[in-house]
């Protein structure tokens, strides 16, 4: 296995340029990813995650085949396949989970359709669906860097706002909040973090930087703002050590990513300190095991008795 300082002295070598570009990319996107995972795993928007990263992919196919900014053409798709979805949704008649399947569908085969029209074809479709980190052109980092800093403002301007729409959307209806409008803005968000991260852990896999690290942050914490520190210091060490041991033994980098942040997940379900299932195990054999004594005088003075026995609530049993 290829030593720290080895893989070090590879990122400083002008040679292999593309290693401190990929590096950089795939740290900037997991903490922007991180950040706003948060949200999408409190407010259970997982399948929305998985659909805005395949609506994505028609904008990038039209950017590639037309030679343009990749970040940009992705973007554009991913807004307006959000803006269809949170517009179609306000029919009730069609749960949002049946408009979203639709939609990202029929974005993702519109994809397929444009790129099958640009010279390579196979080879552009595996970079898109599973990730490069050879392809990476320098005004992407620029790119990256400046998109991930607008989209952390966003969030720390709208973060009371998104905070109250996750916890009730129906009292924060009623207290005058744009329910709709921050779901809109929340979808856009999510498409454009998604459009920064598939360049490095390609179209599939890129939902798991969404997911996974702020799922972990979630075992680890119930403090929203630790959360949200935790899981993009997360999502960053696995982009790290991901491209690390890929560069190593010759792995996909995003494949070796979402290994790494699945590991910290499964680490934090077994042996996070309060909602571990170690801890939970541990909790329930010190619960100390109350035996009631019968009473020797049956009728309304053991009903008495009864009722003023102590209470074990139901979740310390879970």
């Amino acid at each position: 296995m290829l030593s720290p300082i080895d893989f070090i002295q590879d990122l400083l070598n002008p040679d292999l340029g593309f290693l401190p570009k990929a590096l950089i990319i795939a740290v900037m996107s997991s903490i922007v990813c991180g950040v706003i995972g948060c949200y999408v795993v409190l407010r259970g928007m997982a399948f929305i995650g998985d659909a805005v990263a395949h609506a994505v992919f028609p904008g990038l196919a039209v950017a590639f085949v037309i030679q343009g900014n990749l970040v940009l053409g992705g973007a554009v798709a991913g807004v307006l396949t959000a803006i269809l979805v949170a517009v179609f949704s306000q029919n009730r008649r069609i749960k949002e989970d049946s408009i979203i399947g639709v939609f990202f569908v029929a974005a993702f085969a519109l994809g397929i359709v444009v790129i099958s029209q640009a010279p390579g074809y196979a080879g552009s479709l595996q970079q898109f669906l599973f990730g490069s980190i050879t392809g990476i052109p320098d005004e992407d980092i620029y790119t990256v860097a400046i998109t991930g800093i607008l989209l952390l403002l966003t969030v720390f301007l709208f973060h009371k706002e998104f905070v109250a729409v996750t916890l009730d959307r129906e009292m924060a209806r009623s207290t005058g909040i744009p329910v709709f409008v921050l779901d809109l803005v929340l979808y856009v968000m999510v498409a454009i973090a998604i459009v920064i991260s598939i360049q490095t852990i390609g179209n599939i896999l890129v939902l798991a930087l969404l997911i996974t690290p702020a799922a972990a942050a979630r075992l680890l914490t119930d403090r929203l703002g630790l959360m949200m520190l935790l899981a993009p210091i997360i999502g960053g060490s696995s982009a790290l050590v991901g491209l690390y041991v890929s560069w190593s033994f010759d792995l996909p980098v995003g494949g070796m990513i979402v290994l790494i942040a699945t590991a910290v997940f499964l680490l934090a379900w077994f042996f996070a300190p309060r909602h571990g299932l170690l801890m939970n195990y541990l909790r329930r054999r010190a619960q100390p095991v109350e035996t009631a004594s019968p009473s020797p005088t049956p009728g309304p003075r053991r009903e008495a008795a009864d009722s003023s026995a102590p209470h074990v609530e139901e979740s310390v049993l879970r």
